[in-house]
């Protein structure tokens, strides 16, 4: 399939000049976007392919084999931009914004976070102000993705402080060049090296009232329902960087026991193979299980009907369980590897030396896993009505049914 690229000689012999360069990977995001990959789970009519959440994930995690910074690009565009704009856009924005998001000539970015609003994300400091039929945005957004080559950005901010999250805060489509937005400082990062990382400052920024996604005071739970979908293909790319250091260390023992080593015959490392098989096994059964409830979900949402609460609660934890438990899976299977190849693991430009870098960002951003663990445990256990950070829904306290992973 055109779609598995995992072997793919298009990528994977560049990556290395990426990553040493920190340098973004335009002519690989021009052979993405040729191939339909950045409008993949857009509706047809707006120039997409029109596939699944399944399918989405299938080149998710492909990607994620061979880059997480190519993946991240890739997420952030269409899980973070593109995804919100489908589900709460007007006929109008969807029509304007859809078509070039999808064909790749845009890049989209989401802009959430701020220096003092990371994972407690109901404390935005950016304002939105209005004034006539626009609204004026002052303030920062730090760790963008796809922030300093992004034309489209959702931006939140806040309308009315004194309403807190739940009317306080709206989300925006910010497009590049308006007068007032400018972008800040970008990060240099011990991983994610292809993945631009920037600041975007906003000063009497000026954006029209149709560029408002959904409606004003809506703008936190428009965040909760992206990054439920967002943790969710998160956790696809890490399973494909588990499963490719797995694959790695397949063929490395198999070599070795070709060329008259004993590696794979012992038992300590066959031991430490199976706990990376065994979760790799267990990451893939629970991620794309999410992935088909993502799908239910997204469709009640995008129909403007209302969400089933079982169904919300479900992705919410289910999303929460993967992010955490997947990207902790990749971290552990990495590691595992470097232990059993020894000195040839930590080898500069090696896919291995490469998937440790960039592995254990997957931990802290979209929420850290402590948040994820928060998330988890205030659900299981019926805790509502105490918005103490971000990524937690709001729900009144009731007896939640057990956690089951069935369709």
């Amino acid at each position: 399939s055109e779609m598995c690229i995992r072997d793919s000689s298009e990528i994977l012999p560049s990556i290395n000049t990426y990553d040493k360069n920190e340098e973004f990977p335009f002519d690989n995001i021009k052979k993405m976007s040729d191939r339909g990959y950045f409008g993949l789970s857009v509706p047809k009519n707006y120039g997409g392919l029109g596939l699944s959440k399944i399918e989405y994930g299938i080149l998710l995690e492909e990607l994620g084999a061979i880059c997480a910074s190519h993946a991240t690009i890739l997420g952030a565009h269409l899980g973070l931009c593109v995804t919100p704009i489908i589900l709460y856009g007007t006929q109008e924005q969807k029509n304007r914004f859809l078509p070039s998001l999808s064909s790749g000539e845009s890049i989209g970015a989401f802009a959430l976070t701020e220096p003092s609003a990371g994972s407690d994300a109901a404390n935005l400091q950016t304002t939105a102000t209005p004034e006539g039929d626009d609204f004026i945005l002052n303030g920062s957004k730090i760790f963008c993705t796809n922030g300093d080559h992004a034309d489209f950005v959702i931006v939140f901010a806040a309308n009315d402080k004194s309403l807190g999250p739940m009317g306080g805060i709206t989300a925006f489509i910010v497009e590049k060049n308006t007068p007032g937005f400018t972008v800040g400082k970008k990060e240099k990062k011990m991983g994610l090296r292809a993945s631009s990382t920037a600041e975007l400052i906003f000063e009497n920024c000026k954006v029209p009232k149709e560029n408002i996604l959904g409606d004003v005071g809506t703008g936190f739970m428009i965040a909760l329902s992206t990054l439920d979908g967002g943790r969710v293909t998160l956790a696809v790319g890490s399973l494909g960087a588990a499963q490719r250091a797995l694959d790695l260390c397949v063929d490395y023992l198999r070599q070795n026991q070709s060329e008259g080593g004993n590696l794979a015959n012992r038992q300590s490392i066959q031991w430490k193979l199976a706990d990376v098989v065994m979760e790799v096994y267990a990451s893939k059964y629970l991620v794309y299980n999410n992935l088909m409830e993502l799908e239910k979900y997204y469709e009640i949402i995008e129909s403007k009907e209302k969400v089933p609460r079982q169904l919300r609660d479900r992705v919410s934890r289910g999303s929460a369980i993967s992010k955490a438990y997947v990207s902790e899976v990749a971290s552990r299977a990495i590691t595992r590897v470097i232990e059993i190849q020894g000195i040839l693991g930590i080898q500069d430009g090696t896919e291995i030396e490469r998937g440790f870098r960039d592995s254990f960002i997957a931990e802290i951003y979209e929420g850290t896993n402590d948040i994820q663990r928060m998330i988890i445990a205030k659900e299981i256990l019926g805790i509502g009505n105490t918005l103490c950070l971000s990524l937690i829904h709001i729900s009144e306290p009731t007896r939640r049914t057990p956690i089951s992973y069935a369709v």
